[in-house]
């Protein structure tokens, strides 16, 4: 039986992609209920305080099944993604960023995965970043390895598809770039099953990375050190 589909799209000053991003979005997820492969979709963008026309090109838009809901400040990119999830409503929840990185029509590749596995997670091939990006990507997948036995390739890849009930219950406290992490370990301790699945990824044409910004790395770590010294209880943000 088909179900529906939360299409979660976390956007922070992505005033010359976010137009792009929904219109590609509403293609795909169109095209799959037309194939009978979910039955309804909903994309909620979240605007984590975009100092930027982010959220008011997104309202433009006269698609009824986008909504958008907003921070009144920049949170972080977990903050962003956990509004995500809390507002959406389908019985499968996909995200992805808003900076065209990705080819959200191979939403397609993960979707029949999606009856047998409970996460099916997106792995860029190849990955379209600088070297030190994808350095950095190396030396966490094998510092969340080391420290708590995750044997996924790409953490971080922001094309993933979720079973609705992977979220219940499911405390995420992390604010930062620590929140893809969070969410397959504290999945995967529950018993919930990962798919990896190959994705395109393209450089970003337009806007600013911030994944490699300091700040970001650093909180990234923080909440690593945090989480491991609270991996017997619960994780305090």
């Amino acid at each position: 039986m088909a179900k529906s589909l939360s299409f979660v799209l976390p956007a922070f000053n992505e005033e010359a992609n976010i137009t792009e991003s929904i219109r590609r979005g509403c293609s795909v997820l169109a095209r799959l209920e037309s194939q009978g492969l979910i039955a309804e979709w909903e994309i909620v963008v979240v605007d984590d305080g975009s100092q930027d026309g982010t959220a008011a090109r997104a309202r433009a838009l006269v698609e009824p099944r986008c909504r958008v809901v907003s921070h009144k400040a920049n949170m972080g990119y977990g903050a962003a993604l956990r509004t995500g999830f809390d507002a959406a409503q389908g019985d499968l929840v996909f995200f992805t960023d808003a900076d065209l990185q990705f080819d959200v029509e191979e939403l397609d590749r993960l979707v029949p995965f999606v009856g047998e596995f409970d996460i099916v997670a997106g792995v860029r091939t190849p990955r379209q970043d600088p070297w030190m990006r994808r350095a950095n990507a190396v030396a966490w997948a094998m510092a969340l390895y080391g420290a708590f036995g995750l044997d996924v390739q790409d953490v971080n890849c922001a094309f993933k598809l979720f079973r609705a009930e992977v979220f219940e219950g499911l405390e995420l406290t992390s604010t930062g770039a620590f929140v893809n992490a969070e969410i397959l370990l504290k999945s995967s301790q529950r018993g919930f099953t990962i798919k990896q699945i190959p994705v395109s990824h393209f450089a970003r044409p337009a806007g600013e990375q911030t994944g490699a910004d300091p700040k970001v790395v650093l909180r990234a770590i923080r909440e690593l050190a945090r989480f491991y010294r609270n991996r017997n209880g619960d994780f305090v943000g």
